[in-house]
């Protein structure tokens, strides 16, 4: 990819994750981020880029949204971390295709991964077992899926821009001669 639309990807990303931290409060789509990251980076740059993402999403609960700084919020946050990384670890396993099959495929095993990794974080520590109910499950899982259009959605307008730079780049360089 080109650098500067690398770059331009990365912080919309970090964007992306402060955003909808803002918005959902306690639904940041970290197994969204995880397919995105798994598809679109190496394996080194994807988990660098999900513990940027999460320190976003930690920034925006305690300086936006008055987290309360206390003992439980804190692993609450550990353990959210922990289960990002496990989820984008998931998609990783499934390789850096774009299909649609392919990506489908990466995103049930970053939610499953990001879910268990969560829940085997969490629940332990915390007790907290009531925030895997159902509904809220279902909750989480909407929000993945409508990150996951939308920012896919954004990879391949980038993808189609690179593109046509790279065309225009071909077609204005000068003719070579053998």
């Amino acid at each position: 990819m080109n650098p500067r639309l690398r770059l331009l990807w990365l912080g919309l990303l970090v964007a992306a994750s402060a955003t909808l931290t803002a918005v959902y409060t306690c639904i940041t789509p970290f197994a969204a981020f995880g397919v995105l990251a798994a598809t679109t980076l190496s394996r080194r740059d994807g988990l660098l880029l999900m513990i940027v993402l999460w320190l976003a999403n930690q920034a925006v609960g305690f300086g936006v949204l008055g987290y309360p700084w206390r003992a439980d919020t804190l692993g609450w946050g550990v353990a959210i971390g922990g289960a990002a990384l496990i989820g984008t670890l998931a998609a990783q396993r499934l390789g850096s295709s774009r299909s649609l099959g392919q990506t489908v495929a990466a995103f049930v095993s970053a939610f499953v991964g990001y879910q268990l990794g969560l829940y085997a974080l969490a629940v332990p520590f915390l007790s907290v077992a009531g925030a895997f109910a159902p509904s809220i499950i279902g909750q989480v899982l909407a929000v993945n899926v409508g990150a996951l259009i939308g920012l896919v959605g954004v990879s391949q307008l980038l993808a189609a821009v690179e593109g046509l730079l790279h065309r225009r780049r071909v077609q204005t360089s000068p003719a070579r001669f053998a």
